[in-house]
C-alpha cells in the first residue's frame, strides 16, 4: 500500500535528476580546457518529470533492448559563446549551476523527510 506513494517517487526522481545534473557539471569542469568541448546539462526537472511515464520501461544505456532512453537520462548541449578554441564551458556558470543543483537535491531530501514524518504520524508513530 505504501510502497508506491507518488510523493516518494517524485522525491526520488528529483534526487536522481540532481545527480544527473551534477555529473554534467563535473564533466563540464573537467573539460573546461578541452578544445571543441561543448557544455552539457539536463533538461529541467519539470520537463523530465512530465515526460517520464511511471509505468514505462526504461534503459540506462542505448544498447539495452525493449525500451526507450528516459528523457531524464539525456544530457543536452548548452548554448553558449565558445572561446577561440571552440570550448563553451564557463566556470562561473558551472559554479552557479552547482549551487542550483545543491538546492534541488536539498529540496528532494526535504520532501522525502516531510513525507516520512507525515506517514509516521498517520501510523501513530513519532
Amino acid at each position: 500500500m505504501f510502497d508506491r506513494l507518488e510523493i516518494m517517487q517524485m522525491a526520488q526522481s528529483m534526487a536522481r535528476h540532481a545527480a544527473l545534473r551534477q555529473t554534467a557539471v563535473t564533466q563540464n569542469i573537467a573539460n573546461a580546457d578541452t578544445p571543441g568541448y561543448r557544455a552539457r546539462d539536463a533538461a529541467s526537472f519539470a520537463q523530465t518529470y512530465e515526460a517520464d511515464d511511471a509505468m514505462a520501461l526504461r534503459q540506462s544505456r542505448a544498447g539495452h533492448m525493449g525500451a526507450e532512453v528516459s528523457a531524464s537520462a539525456k544530457l543536452l548541449v548548452q548554448d553558449g559563446t565558445p572561446s577561440p578554441n571552440g570550448n563553451s564551458v564557463s566556470l562561473e556558470e558551472e559554479m552557479v549551476r552547482a549551487v542550483d543543483i545543491r538546492r534541488e537535491h536539498d529540496l528532494a531530501l526535504s520532501i522525502y523527510k516531510s513525507s516520512l514524518g507525515i506517514l509516521r504520524s498517520s501510523l501513530g508513530r513519532s
